[in-house]
């Protein structure tokens, strides 16, 4: 039987402990964490947990098959990932940007984009994945594709992919994407943010300008991918 972490934030409660100024509270333990503070995901619910140090480390063994999972503090910027306009209209997208990760527990890469309502699953069209993630080798794909989601760290880890709108680049032509390895909780802060922001159909001139901010900071954390 799986333990949510509401299970484990109720029993918690349960535990007489002294008073403590309110703040933000590590979600295993109870003692208070700063803003800036590290995540655990709970694999089998696919929710983050605030953590302190002490708990973080508990499940920071990437090889350990654990309920919970640490989630590292990687980025990383893979320069020559190229993929063209038809193959992400072939994903279905409804947005120039998505991101993707390994879901151990359903054993397959999934697809999440930002919207109004918070980050909304994709149903990815296997074929046109296969192709550009190198899965199918009789079709032709990006090795840095490939690369890039070889090196996921399964649930904690995510490729965040910006492509042009598309009436800014050529369909005929590869599109200038943008390609990121970096720790899920940096994805759903994202999405978390553009819902507060959004604003009519397209979001508003503030999300864009949040969405450019954001990568840009995202890109000057990222360190070059080895081959």
């Amino acid at each position: 039987m799986t333990t949510a972490p509401f299970d484990v934030l109720a029993r918690i409660r349960a535990t007489k402990r002294p008073d403590r100024a309110d703040g933000e509270r590590c979600e295993m333990c109870a003692e208070p964490v700063a803003d800036e503070h590290q995540h655990v995901v709970n694999v089998a619910a696919r929710q983050l947990m605030c953590t302190c140090r002490g708990c973080y480390l508990l499940f920071a063994d990437p090889h350990a098959k654990l309920r919970f999972r640490a989630v590292p503090d990687r980025y990383l910027t893979f320069p020559d990932f190229t993929l063209d306009r038809r193959g992400w209209e072939a994903l279905q997208i409804p947005v120039g940007l998505a991101f993707f990760f390994r879901n151990s527990e359903m054993d397959r890469t999934v697809a999440f984009y930002p919207g109004p309502a918070g980050a909304t699953e994709s149903e990815l069209d296997l074929d046109a994945w296969n192709s550009i993630s190198g899965a199918d080798l009789r079709q032709p794909h990006s090795p840095h594709a490939s690369l890039a989601l070889g090196m996921l760290a399964d649930d904690v880890e995510a490729l965040l992919v910006r492509v042009p709108d598309r009436d800014q680049v050529d369909p005929e032509l590869n599109a200038e994407a943008e390609c990121y390895l970096v720790p899920i909780d940096a994805c759903y802060e994202f999405v978390g943010r553009l819902r507060l922001l959004w604003r009519g159909f397209d979001g508003g001139h503030e999300v864009r300008a949040f969405v450019d901010e954001f990568f840009g900071r995202i890109k000057a954390r990222s360190k070059v991918a080895a081959p």
